[in-house]
């Protein structure tokens, strides 16, 4: 079998969204994987995005059909399903595309530098301009240079920075060895927002070793995504906020011992619990009843809530 898996969840609405991905794939120049696409119910057949691939190319994919389980449900089950001879698991979502070397350097520097977890940089058109590369973290964090062509560098502090900002970040430029891929898993109820971050984090917490690669592993591309979807009016937007401030509350948890990401999560706290409270005053505004069920969810989980709203209150009253 392969050195390395690549496990694709697939949930599209257009054709040629799943071929383009995976003509990225089988254009690596890294050719020792095997890939596993998990169909999550996929409004786009497909049977139909396989069709036109190469009787070798095809040879070298499994498909693993399920009950829609969202991105996360997915991933775990590729996961579950990493063949025993397998090394390393690379993640690419369905609408993204790899660049040509971007599983060539991620296999030459987690072998090199005996590495566990591997990121590369990401880019992508305007949509995507909150992104940023591997190489700008040199300008305010403390940066370690393993190899210079293409830039490897690992972070003594990478568990407080990525808490700050963790915008260099994708779950397409993401590739884990066996030490993770067997223990770590993606929480599945989240599926609306923020399960790809607490996965990062348990990763680093778990692993041996991180090292970060500044040249772009894949381009974002603009398939069917249900973060960017959601707007805030959309009847959504206070679940994905919920879910967001759930991930945050377990990764609070796991970050007791560090005040500077424990102050960067109560941060990311207090902002979800205001933009969800901004868009229960739109709804009312527009003469449309809050969502009372989430709300108390919430505020039984956080009594927080209840003074984010009186603070929002006195503020709206004070102008």
């Amino acid at each position: 079998m392969a050195k390395l898996t690549v496990v694709i969840p697939y949930y599209q609405k257009e054709a040629g969204i799943l071929r383009r991905a995976l003509a990225s794939v089988f254009a690596q120049t890294f050719s020792d994987f095997h890939v596993l696409v998990v169909d999550d119910e996929s409004p786009y057949p497909i049977a139909d995005e396989l069709a036109g691939l190469a009787q070798e190319e095809r040879e070298r994919i499994t498909v693993i059909r399920q009950l829609n389980g969202g991105p996360g449900g997915a991933r775990n089950t590729g996961l579950d399903n990493v063949p025993a001879d397998s090394d390393f698991v690379a993640f690419l979502d369905s609408d993204d595309v790899w660049t040509p070397d971007h599983l060539s350097n991620a296999y030459r520097s987690m072998t090199r530098f005996e590495a566990d977890c591997y990121w590369a940089s990401i880019t992508g058109g305007d949509a995507f301009y909150y992104h940023f590369g591997v190489a700008d973290l040199e300008k305010s964090e403390k940066v370690t240079r393993l190899a210079e062509s293409p830039l490897v560098v690992e972070l003594p502090e990478l568990q407080d920075v990525m808490l700050k900002d963790w915008s260099f970040l994708h779950l397409s430029c993401m590739v884990v060895g066996r030490r993770l891929f067997e223990t770590v898993r993606f929480e599945a109820a989240l599926k609306l927002a923020a399960e790809d971050v607490l996965f990062f984090c348990d990763c680093v917490l778990a692993a041996k070793r991180v090292v970060l690669c500044d040249e772009a592993g894949a381009v974002r591309g603009e398939g069917l995504n249900i973060f960017h979807s959601i707007d805030n009016d959309s009847p959504q937007f206070l679940k994905q906020q919920f879910n967001t401030w759930v991930a945050l509350d377990t990764l609070e948890g796991r970050y007791r011992n560090r005040p500077n990401a424990m102050a960067a999560i109560r941060s990311y706290k207090h902002t979800a619990r205001r933009q969800a409270l901004w868009s229960q005053a739109r709804r009312i505004k527009r003469r449309k009843l809050p969502q009372f069920d989430l709300l108390a969810r919430w505020l039984l989980r956080d009594p927080r809530l209840l003074g984010s709203a009186a603070g929002l209150a006195v503020g709206k009253l004070s102008r």
